[in-house]
């Protein structure tokens, strides 16, 4: 089975990223910080102001390390790595499943069931394990109406009717999102979903988690040759990962929507590890990015049972 290797993120700004033999160093005014053997890699993240050496670029296309560039708020950037591996049938396949809407419906299907199903789960386990005083009426309706929407997914008979009824199911769970925050609760209220750019200290968060996440998938994709780009639940559109994003859909809730709870909740994050700019947009603290990165890491790690090969199986590697 494949092994989980680690992914260097690099926040603090002014960071110069070289390599020494088979190591990658973090240099920081001309101190080495941190000095990481690059076979222990599978990729390296830059946030903000961080160089890289060109011999470590290269290093890195050699050896299969992908390096992505992200604004301090997780923008993506751009990315660099070495020649695409995989099978070109596999990629031709890809495309020919794209184009025709019968077959792409069925991949769709399975992404679609798979994050309803896992959105369905973090509630049913929020009543079991709180009490949800205020909202137990209400979380106890909508999990009982995503259980009825997966049923109708397997049903639809188009690609548009499962974007219809993932958009329902995403705004019925998100409508009691609110009650799942069981502590800053002023702070860290939640209304609704906002992006580009998130409007409060919630979405800042788990829009964050959700860029990571897309990394990863990107990766997991271009590491067995398959081509980010063409998805099949996700429209295509320049410059758009439709198929890492469509990848991400199950892992949204299971992964992301969890761990910023878990954040929050532990008041492990904080409402002033936060600003907002003139326009409204809300941002996070590179303490915070700190915090979040360090508690994702962690979170890979952790081992679950996988429900289909019945083995367990690290969170980090579920993409692969």
């Amino acid at each position: 089975m494949k092994k989980l290797l680690n992914t260097l993120y690099v926040t603090t700004q002014g960071a110069y990223l070289c390599h020494e033999g088979e190591s990658v160093l973090v240099r920081v005014e001309k101190e080495t910080r941190l000095r990481v053997p690059i076979h222990m890699l599978g990729g390296i993240v830059c946030f903000g102001q961080v160089a890289c050496s060109q011999p470590l670029m290269g290093l890195c296309g050699q050896r299969d390390v992908l390096i992505s560039f992200l604004s301090e708020q997780g923008k993506f950037l751009a990315r660099v790595h070495g020649p695409v591996s995989g099978n070109v049938l596999l990629r031709r396949r890809q495309y020919r499943i794209a184009d025709s809407p019968s077959d792409a419906l069925g991949i769709a299907r399975s992404f679609v069931v798979g994050k309803v199903a896992n959105s369905r789960t973090v509630l049913q386990r929020a009543l079991r394990d709180h009490e949800c005083p205020d909202g137990r009426g209400d979380m106890e309706a909508v999990v009982l109406r995503l259980g009825h929407l997966i049923r109708e997914l397997e049903q639809a008979r188009s690609v548009d009717e499962l974007r219809g009824r993932e958009g329902e199911a995403a705004n019925r769970y998100f409508c009691v999102f609110d009650h799942l925050i069981a502590a800053q609760k002023e702070a860290f209220h939640f209304e609704t979903r906002s992006r580009r750019p998130p409007m409060d200290n919630m979405n800042a968060l788990l829009s964050y988690i959700y860029t990571l996440l897309t990394h990863d998938a990107n990766a997991a994709l271009e590491a067995v040759g398959l081509d980010p780009q063409v998805g099949y639940l996700h429209a295509e559109r320049p410059g758009r990962p439709s198929l890492a994003l469509d990848l991400i859909e199950e892992f949204r809730a299971f992964i992301g929507d969890r761990l910023a709870l878990s954040l929050v909740n532990l008041k492990q994050i904080q409402a002033t590890d936060f600003k907002t700019t003139e326009s409204g947009a809300v941002s996070m603290s590179d303490g915070a990015r700190k915090t979040l990165l360090a508690a994702y890491q962690k979170r890979k790690q952790e081992e679950i049972v996988h429900p289909f090969l019945g083995e367990k199986v690290q969170v980090g590697l579920l993409p692969h």
